[in-house]
């Protein structure tokens, strides 16, 4: 492992709006209250990588509560390092694997979910890896209040029509669908947040996807 990861290893454990592996499970059903010390709606981003869409969502809706979830510390870290230096209170990162999800948070206690931009796991044989196969989406309804929002946004087509096959298959309510966000009606201020590898997709001129669903 290279010096830099492993200074920033060093450095993330230190931040105060970085929580790791076990010493999150005391939070599980209290993260506004224990954590963000308030009584706001939870959103969670998994797979947050650098951390730029959780940050910039928490930049825009104060009155929400923002964790960005990843298992690689590394990239954790400077997301985390931009919320503390901008003073962005309502965000956190939590440092776990996403199939240990129940773990951390308590049923009905997420309004929304984010996934953007995840690993598509393209081969057949890692279909259960992908963060919208059936095993992931039976966590999300635990843990999302009814009514709660999912939100996938990618670039891998394959990936966004696995998931609405499977949005139909389980007989999941299809808010929005489109294979063209930035040229489509939905283009609102959230869905224009673009990190650092959206914006090398659209200059390699990738199509982005987008899917809003929810459980009911």
């Amino acid at each position: 492992m290279g010096k830099d990861k492993l200074r920033r290893f060093a450095e993330v454990a230190t931040f105060s709006n970085v929580v790791q592996l076990d010493a999150g499970m005391p939070y599980r059903g209290k993260w506004a209250a224990d954590f963000f010390k308030n009584g706001n709606p939870v959103v969670l981003e998994l797979a947050c990588g650098k951390g730029e869409y959780t940050v910039n969502l928490a930049q825009l809706f104060p009155q929400r509560n923002f964790i960005g979830i990843d298992y690689k510390g590394n990239r954790i870290w400077r997301g985390a390092k931009d919320a503390l230096e901008q003073g962005v209170a309502n965000v956190g990162f939590l440092r776990i694997q996403i199939e240990t999800l129940l773990d951390y948070f308590a049923e009905g206690e997420v309004d929304e979910i984010w996934i953007t931009f995840p690993d598509p796991q393209p081969q057949l044989s890692r279909e259960k890896k992908r963060l919208t196969s059936p095993r992931f989406l039976e966590k999300y309804k635990q843990v999302l209040k009814p009514g709660g929002f999912m939100n996938l946004k990618t670039d891998n087509d394959g990936l966004h029509a696995y998931t609405a096959e499977k949005i139909a298959e389980h007989n999941l309510i299809l808010h929005i669908r489109t294979e063209d966000l930035y040229h489509s009606e939905f283009a609102d201020e959230v869905l224009s947040i673009k990190t650092y590898y959206e914006k090398k997709y659209l200059k390699d001129n990738k199509n982005i996807n987008y899917l809003k669903f929810s459980f009911q």
